[in-house]
Order: C-alpha cells, then sequence, then structure tokens
C-alpha cells in the first residue's frame, strides 16, 4: 500500500486529500503543523508528500529541508498561493518534486499525484541485478538467457561512467527498469531523478516540461515554472519514448547535451545544469533519422552507449522464470494460494509470440490469478490465446460493434463516436469489474491504468459499482 501525508493546516484541504485518495490501495495520512508533519514521515514513511508552504509553527520550506535530512528520495508537491510564487520555486530548485496553487484542482492534483508516487517507486526501489541476489522482490531484473546477460553486463560497465545511454527495444521489454538500475547504480544515486514520457504528452507542452517556462511565455503561464532539468541538476533526466520529441524539442536537447546549457520557454537568458541524460524508445531512432524525422547529431549524442533489449519472443526459458516471478508476486495481492505453475501453462506460454512483451505477460499471469482456484496455475486459468500472438477478441465483438453503430446512425444520431466510446467503455469497466468483484486496484491493474483514471471513468459514465461486490 502506498502512503500520501498531507501537512496542511487547513483541516478542510486534509479532509479533502482524505476522501479523494483514501481508498484499499492509498493510505492518506494529515498533519495540521510542521512538528506533526516531521513526526508523521518519520513514523509511516510516506512515499508522497503534500506541504502547505505557510505552517502555523515554520515555514513550509524549513519543514521541507528537515523532510529532505530525514529522506531526500521522497517526492514533495507544495500547496502555495499566487503571492508565494517565489518561495515555492526556490523550494523545486532546492529539490522539491513541483507545487499546485490554490484554490486547487481535483484532475491537476490527481495527474501530479499519479507522477509522484510512480517516481516514488522509481527512486525507493533499486533494482537488484542477476549476480547481487537470487531474489524476487520487486525490483528484480528477470532474465538468464545470453542476450540479458549482455544487457547486466552492459549496465554495470556504463552506470558508474558520466555517458549518456539510450535504451532501446520494443514496448513492454523493460527500458524502464534498466534505466531505474542504470541510475541506482551511478554516482548520482543520491540526486534527484526525473522522468518524461515524451509520447504521453502534448507537442505543445513537452518543451515546458523539459526545459520550463517563464510567465507569459505562452497562454496559460500564468506563473514561472522550472522544467525538470532545472529540477533534477547534479542527478538524472531518463526520457522514456524520445523518437516520439518535436524537431524544436530535439533542438534545444542537442544544447544541452552539447554545452549542459538551455533557455526557458519565454525567456533568452542561458541556465547551466550538469544533467546525465538516459533516453529510451521503441522506434528504429536509424530509421527516423534516414528519413529526416530524427536529428542525426542528437541520436550520436544520445548513443554515447547503446543498450538493445530483447523482446521476450526471442528469450527462451526467460519466459518461465518470469511467469513464476510473476505468480510470486500478485497471486498474495489477490487473495490466491496459487504456488506453482502446471508443465502445460509453461508450454502455452512459450509456445506463444508474446507482441506485448513481458508487459503483456505480467498481464496475462494477473488475469490467470484471477480465475485461478486451488494451488497451481492450470491451462484453464489463462485468457484466450491464439497462434498468431495475440489475444484471441470475442468473435461477435466486431458484429456486435458494427450493428451498435448503425443503429446510432439509422436513429440520426449527430454523437457516434463519442456514443459508441462510452459504450465499449462501459462494457469493458463492467466486464472487469465483474472479474475482480468490485475490486477498483485490481480492475485498474487489469485494464492498464490508472485507479484515479478508472475512477473517474466510473463516475462519468454513471457505473454502478456496489454491484459487481460480493
Amino acid at each position: 500500500m502506498q502512503t500520501l501525508l498531507v501537512i496542511d493546516d487547513e483541516l478542510a484541504i486534509c479532509r479533502a486529500f482524505e476522501r479523494a485518495f483514501g481508498d484499499e490501495e492509498t493510505e492518506v495520512r494529515t498533519a495540521t503543523t510542521a512538528e506533526a508533519g516531521e513526526d508523521a514521515f518519520r513514523r509511516f514513511a510516506p512515499d508522497v508528500v503534500v506541504l502547505d508552504l505557510q505552517l502555523p509553527d515554520r515555514s513550509g520550506l524549513e519543514c521541507f529541508q528537515r523532510l529532505r535530512e530525514i529522506d531526500a528520495r521522497v517526492p514533495v508537491i507544495f500547496i502555495t498561493g499566487h503571492g508565494t510564487v517565489e518561495a515555492a520555486i526556490e523550494a523545486t530548485k532546492l529539490g522539491a518534486y513541483d507545487y499546485l496553487f490554490k484554490p486547487l484542482e481535483l484532475d491537476e492534483i490527481q495527474e501530479l499525484l499519479e507522477k509522484a508516487f510512480k517516481l516514488s517507486r522509481m527512486v525507493k526501489v533499486q533494482p537488484s541485478l542477476p549476480g547481487e541476489e537470487d531474489a524476487h522482490d520487486l525490483g528484480t531484473i528477470i532474465g538468464r538467457c545470453k542476450a540479458m546477460k549482455e544487457v547486466y553486463t552492459a549496465i554495470g560497465r556504463v552506470a558508474p561512467q558520466k555517458v549518456n545511454v539510450l535504451i532501446l527495444g520494443e514496448s513492454g521489454t523493460g527500458k524502464e527498469l534498466v534505466a531505474q538500475a542504470i541510475y541506482h547504480h551511478s554516482s548520482r544515486a543520491a540526486r534527484p531523478f526525473r522522468a518524461i514520457n515524451c509520447a504521453a504528452i502534448p507537442e505543445t507542452l513537452l518543451e515546458s516540461e523539459i526545459f520550463g517556462h517563464e510567465r507569459g511565455a505562452f497562454t496559460g503561464a500564468e506563473s514561472k515554472r522550472l522544467g525538470k532539468l532545472e529540477q533534477c541538476d547534479q542527478g538524472t533526466l531518463f526520457l522514456d519514448e524520445v523518437g516520439d520529441m518535436s524537431p524544436m524539442t530535439q533542438a534545444k536537447l542537442l544544447r544541452v547535451l552539447q554545452d549542459q546549457t538551455f533557455e526557458r520557454v519565454g525567456s533568452n537568458e542561458p541556465i547551466s545544469v550538469d544533467v546525465r541524460i538516459i533516453a529510451a524508445t521503441n522506434h528504429d531512432l536509424q530509421q527516423l533519422v534516414s528519413e529526416g524525422r530524427f536529428r542525426s547529431d542528437l541520436y550520436f549524442r544520445l548513443s554515447v552507449v547503446t543498450i538493445q533489449l530483447p523482446p521476450l519472443r526471442d528469450r527462451g526459458g526467460d519466459i518461465k522464470l518470469l511467469a513464476e516471478h510473476f505468480v510470486r508476486q500478485n497471486s498474495p495481492r489477490f487473495g490466491k494460494q496459487v504456488q506453482t505453475i502446471a508443465p502445460e501453462t509453461i508450454q502455452l506460454l512459450e509456445n506463444y509470440r508474446w507482441p506485448g512483451n513481458v508487459r503483456e505477460l505480467e498481464s496475462v499471469i494477473k488475469q490467470a490469478l484471477l480465475n485461478a482456484r486451488g494451488t497451481v496455475l492450470l491451462p484453464d486459468f489463462l485468457p484466450p490465446l491464439n497462434s498468431s500472438g495475440h489475444t484471441d477478441p470475442n468473435s461477435e465483438l466486431n458484429r456486435d460493434l458494427s450493428e451498435y453503430v448503425q443503429s446510432l446512425v439509422d436513429s440520426g444520431s449527430h454523437n457516434v463516436y463519442t456514443e459508441t466510446i462510452n459504450q465499449v467503455e462501459r462494457l469493458l469497466i463492467e466486464q472487469v469489474l465483474t472479474q475482480t468483484e468490485g475490486h477498483q486496484s485490481r480492475a485498474a491493474e487489469i485494464l492498464g491504468i490508472s485507479r484515479v483514471t478508472l475512477r473517474n471513468k466510473i463516475r462519468s459514465l454513471g457505473i454502478n459499482v456496489h454491484r459487481f461486490s460480493h
């Protein structure tokens, strides 16, 4: 279970966080003074802290500095009024994760907390490599095939060096975990770590996310904001899906790699930083370079050291190791007693092509555990897999969907897209909630979305979750 600590002297804000984010996966602790907050920080070891800049017994900045002395890895999000923007910016320079303005907007808080919890997991869990252990913890990188042994060697060789690293591999192969391992085994492990998914952020906002912006730089830029580069000075910046970066952002990133300087959006003042870049992509960057979609000079700067992750279909016996790992990891979480996997089940898994790689295997094991009974994972518990390497869809789905769309058109609807998407989402969410007996955290895991996103979908679609509970 992850823990959120809210330190704010306004009881209404503390209660609002408890109502909005407290559930079976997130424990919300609150404190109304800096002293009480520091005590709670020591006692509960939270994963993320939300901290008001103005507290009755001492300033939020002072409290923040004391929290950092206890554990500097915990992301801290400041709450501030517009009159204290400079203090919030100063806190960000000192290592705070981000800041929010009052009055607080729920959607903005949700998005920021999701990122902060993910970052907390990345900086707290040090992935262990075979040879350091043979462990089964959450951070273990699993695999004994020749290609994975080469990956481990590359991590050990490059982590201590002051060079940039490019991680290549198909989606779901574990690029983020490798980046995490490089960071933890580097000399910068005690310094800030920040991660950006370049494909998940609109092009218009990605430049600001990386480099920051000045007040008035664009519509909606109501105050100055530091980008991830400044936030992780002396540390490491992980750029996931760097192949999706726009040409303008590529040019600015190239300058950072060349001379470690950049300008915030809306400013001509150069800022110097000392940041190690770890980039990852599932694209063929050499192909993008030949097509003129990715700068060749940036490619050569990023790929000082390149680590190629193999697809799961080429990893032989690792499929069995990974499947057993995911069973050990998830069986207790799902309230199951599964201890072993039947040989017939292993055979089916090894015959499958795994287009979604390790991420897909983990999802399949989770679905199988939800169906499991007893202590052995039998083939009957697996979701349908077909020989082409893709999960077998319901054979009637396309026909039913086509008929539904046609009925909307025949009725004269002018909102066919939204109505169809809502219907599909409702069916999908209700099916998974039925499988999990109304357990929203498990449903979110299976769907591959956050709990906050699932909660919002349930609310907007008017789904009554209580009818799925037994």
